[in-house]
């Protein structure tokens, strides 16, 4: 979309129309309602199909259980009914089900021998994070816990960064790093600093980003390599052979650039580090490669999966996150800057997900076939109200 495009921006943004805010609002608790039928007895939540039923060969999963209590903590600071019983099962499911009693940290999937991933670890730390802030009984004893198994386990000091996964019992330290978990880590720090005023999990934060976007993106102009030698050195070929894998897919993944978009000015706005100038020219910079060069690369409205190192597409499958992440990128860029140009796209992102993702009843389709119709190749069900649930949040702010 060039920057002489106009989609009816004159006059207030929707961003401010108390229309607009309503019916956000009532978005939200559409897809917290829709989630509730997901609270499975004996703790943990289930994927649900389209119709809102359990799929019976999914197991709950611990970065799942941990995106339900920040989102159900969200949807009890704006009043959604509903979300405090969410929130209740989610931490009482961090805090027993999930837990592993006998060696620390948290379970990815219970009933199963799994490794431990530093992605499902700092998800922790957001939900502990944003119970905290609305004051959920649990939240400091997981918030101490979080900081614990961070400082003993997943952060690397030397390089600046969080470490992969480990066995159960914490040794076997992957001979990997992923941008994917330290992307949720600057999350996760910026949300456990606000909450506690410790400044250091900002200062953690902005090493990370510094990293992985003020090195690593800016080398490739501005498309942003996901995995790593465990020195930190790229490997740009990873996984050439599994384009749509749901964690670790080859080249550049369009949505997490609009992600760090977001995450990158959150951290400007921090109060607790130094003025750094690079991030906000980062954060216009990687949404504008992401969404003016990542359009209907294919000739189909919306954005794929992946792209190669020459922008051109990998995985054509279309997901609803990366139209989330955009919603909240370009709401983020258009507060922080004024540009119209983010107006046009916060506009038309909604309209995209308006007519392609969103059903009838409010519930948010989560990936999207060839013929621009619900599938399941990649995510299968819709087991997740994390971003969606973000966006519908941005007016909301």
């Amino acid at each position: 979309m060039s920057g002489r495009e106009t989609i009816g921006t004159e006059g207030r943004s929707w961003l401010d129309a108390p229309s607009h805010q309503a019916w956000a609002d009532r978005g939200l608790s559409d897809v917290l309602t829709f989630a509730l039928a997901s609270i499975r007895p004996n703790g943990g939540f289930a994927w649900l199909d389209a119709s809102g039923v359990p799929l019976p060969d999914r197991r709950p999963q611990l970065f799942l259980t941990a995106r339900m209590a920040h989102t159900s903590a969200v949807g009890v600071r704006h009043g959604i009914p509903g979300s405090g019983a969410l929130l209740d099962h989610a931490m009482s499911s961090l805090l027993g089900l999930h837990a592993d009693r006998d060696h620390g940290g948290w379970l990815t999937e219970p009933g199963t021998v799994t490794r431990k991933s530093t992605y499902d670890h700092v998800h922790v730390g957001l939900a502990a994070a944003t119970a905290h802030v609305v004051g959920h009984p649990s939240a400091p004893t997981l918030l101490n816990q979080v900081s614990e198994v961070v400082d003993t386990h997943l952060w690397d000091p030397g390089s600046g960064a969080l470490r992969e996964s480990f066995a159960p019992d914490w040794t076997d330290s992957e001979d990997y790093r992923g941008a994917n978990a330290n992307m949720h880590g600057l999350e996760a720090f910026l949300a456990m600093g606000s909450a506690t005023g410790d400044a250091g999990w900002h200062g953690r934060g902005l090493a990370i980003a510094e990293r992985l976007v003020n090195r690593a993106a800016r080398q490739r102009d501005w498309l942003l390599p996901e995995h790593y030698t465990a020195d930190w050195e790229v490997l740009p070929d990873y996984n050439r052979d599994e384009p749509e894998h749901p964690f670790r897919p080859f080249g550049a993944t369009l949505g997490h650039s609009l992600e760090w978009a977001r995450l990158l000015l959150d951290l400007d706005a921090s109060p607790f580090v130094g003025s750094a100038g690079w991030l906000i020219e980062a954060a216009d910079a990687l949404a504008r490669r992401a969404l003016d060069d990542g359009w209907a690369l294919d000739g189909r409205p919306g954005l794929v999966y992946t792209v190669d190192w020459d922008g051109a597409p990998v995985a054509d499958v279309r997901l609803h996150w990366p139209v989330c992440e955009g919603i909240q990128a370009s709401a983020a860029l258009l507060r922080r800057t004024g540009d119209p140009h983010w107006e046009q796209w916060y506009r038309r992102l909604w309209d995209h997900a308006a007519r392609y993702f969103i059903d009838a009843r409010g519930t948010w389709r989560n990936e999207l076939g060839p013929d621009m119709r619900e599938a399941g190749t990649v995510w299968p069900g819709r087991p997740d109200v994390y971003h969606c649930g973000g966006a519908l949040a941005v007016p909301l702010r």
